[in-house]
């Protein structure tokens, strides 16, 4: 906030009052009773205004400032954040996009038109729609290609950044219904999955929120899991899905710490996150830099049937921040 703000609120505070006392002495002048009331009250309210636009600004500014000045003292320091505060598109300098089907025989077409900012926080969409698959071809082996059709489009946004280590947090809000699969979810920079390493920081799927992360084996694309689950139901408020929350993840050279609102929900040995065969990645996938995920999936291996869930639905993000200790 500007310095001179609060001196300038002042003055229009006075000048507000003496406004206040010159309608008040105009009652001998014609004007009637209810006129000045009227007037009295405009003037009143715009005085109350300023003052909340003056109390407001600078407490959202101290909550970041109390956080951030928190982790200082622990070593940390803010390398990378995403606050989505101009509405439109999403920053095309920070954020890829995915496009069409990727995994898990998912339902939904992913397009970059299903992520929009507004209000100062990320909407990610998840619609109804049917529409003619680009990739078809009649006699595909391929699951991506032998769907005539699309029924349900949404988005997967990837970070342009990646890093090594760190304090992650993200505030979101997601839709706990049948069909959904929203995931703010890390994948390694070099190798192969699940040899280059996944990091599930949070996914959501059939009234269960999951910690995970996953490296290789022997055989290929068969993952070795270190998974957490928690029923919706023992957060025990039936308006959770109703409110943002903060993820958070700590990750450094021995281990990964998976947090749900400061509760720990998994934590990862990495001395035990190796790969038995490098051909396919690095020995240690959790040794590497990795970059972010955040999408809304719908139906596929694990999301449930959508059909009898309303659309279009919504996962929301607040922000994305990213600390590191120097």
């Amino acid at each position: 906030m500007p310095k001179h703000y609060g001196k300038l609120a002042i003055k229009r505070k006075r000048s507000h009052t003496k406004a206040l006392r010159e309608v008040m002495s105009t009652k001998n002048k014609g004007l009637s009773m209810t006129k000045i009331l009227s007037i009295a009250l405009l003037l009143l309210f715009a005085t109350s205004c300023q003052n909340e636009l003056k109390t407001q600004a600078p407490k959202q500014a101290s909550v970041q400032e109390k956080i951030t000045s928190k982790y200082k003292s622990l070593g940390y320091e803010l390398v990378w954040q995403e606050e989505f505060n101009s509405d439109g598109s999403v920053e095309s300098s920070k954020w890829d996009f995915e496009q069409g089907f990727q995994r898990n025989h998912e339902l939904q077409w992913y397009q970059e038109d299903n992520a929009f900012c507004e209000d100062g926080k990320l909407f990610i969409e998840g619609r109804r729609e049917m529409k003619a698959n680009p990739s078809f071809k009649a006699k595909a082996n391929n699951w991506k290609e032998k769907r005539k059709n699309i029924y349900y489009t949404s988005s997967c946004l990837t970070s342009k950044q990646s890093w090594k280590y760190g304090r992650f947090e993200i505030k979101a809000r997601l839709k706990a219904a049948d069909g959904l699969w929203p995931a703010i979810w890390f994948l390694g920079t070099e190798g192969q999955w699940p040899s280059n390493g996944e990091i599930d920081l949070m996914e959501y799927y059939n009234d269960m929120i999951l910690a995970n992360a996953c490296w290789g084996t022997k055989r290929p694309y068969q993952a070795k899991w270190d998974s957490s689950k928690t029923p919706v139901k023992d957060f025990k408020d039936p308006d959770w899905d109703k409110k943002f929350h903060i993820w958070k993840m700590d990750w450094d050279k021995d281990s990964i710490k998976l947090f749900l609102d400061d509760q720990l929900l998994n934590t990862i040995d990495l001395k035990k996150a190796i790969n038995p065969d490098t051909s396919r990645g690095p020995k240690e996938p959790f040794q590497q830099a990795h970059y972010l995920l955040l999408n809304l999936a719908i139906g596929g291996t694990n999301g449930g049937d959508p059909s009898s869930t309303p659309f279009p639905n919504q996962f929301e993000i607040d922000y994305v921040r990213v600390y590191q200790k120097q």
